[in-house]
């Protein structure tokens, strides 16, 4: 089934990254015209593609920079948040700074991106699709990383939450989950993992276009578990 996104405009959140870059591929190969905040400069490969728009110096945890960023494309289908950071550490071990820099990256960052989405959705009153990336941890807390965990459980409850408020408007809104992502820097970092249990950035980005897809007609408000390999 085609998901019919030619010239849809849909912002990428972290669309540099990872599994920014897979989502990003993907929906370039269906026809999406992509908008890209980069917290610093711009990719210059990315650059090169016509249907790719990258902005520069947009800080996602400072309101006014949000706002000017969305404000740019002409039209706005989908808004995926991929943008976010990641830290270790238990209670004793964890500043109050520590514990704020998580909450702004992950959970703030993602607020105000959809506050801005959904402002610029209902200008078209055409609906549309929201993904915010949470993490396993969410809903499966473990110990050592509490500020990175409850920064990604706030991420999955305002997703809930928005879901409800924005139904009625055609605007589906969800989070995915994932667990330790297949990436060069985790496979670094985890060198003894069994890294073919993980899940692979491109399975990720299919269940992303899926949720954006004007074809995604009943799915809002879930939770979606991309945790890898299933047998």
């Amino acid at each position: 089934m085609s998901n019919n996104l030619d010239n849809k405009h849909i912002v990428v959140t972290g669309g540099t990254g990872a599994l920014g870059s897979a989502v990003v591929s993907l929906l370039l190969e269906q026809g999406a015209r992509i908008w890209i905040p980069c917290y610093k400069e711009i990719d210059a490969e990315l650059d090169k593609q016509e249907r790719v728009h990258q902005t520069a110096n947009v800080d996602l945890s400072k309101e006014e920079s949000v706002k000017e960023f969305f404000s740019k494309p002409p039209s706005l289908w989908a808004s995926v948040h991929i943008a976010g950071g990641f830290a270790m550490g238990g209670v004793a071990d964890t500043s109050f700074a520590n514990f704020e820099r998580m909450w702004l990256m992950n959970t703030a960052s993602c607020f105000l991106s959809c506050r801005e989405a959904v402002i610029r959705m209902r200008e078209a009153t055409a609906g549309g699709r929201i993904v915010n990336v949470a993490a396993r941890p969410a809903v499966e807390p473990v110990g050592g990383m509490l500020a990175y965990t409850t920064s990604k459980a706030a991420v999955a409850s305002l997703t809930q939450c928005l879901a409800k408020e924005v139904a009625a408007e055609g605007i589906a809104v969800n989070a995915i989950l994932p667990a330790i992502m297949d990436t060069p820097a985790n496979r670094s970092a985890m060198p003894d993992a069994d890294h073919a249990s993980w899940p692979k950035t491109a399975e990720i980005a299919a269940v992303v276009d899926f949720l954006i897809s004007p074809a995604n007609a009943t799915t809002s408000g879930t939770l979606v578990p991309v945790y890898g390999k299933l047998l």
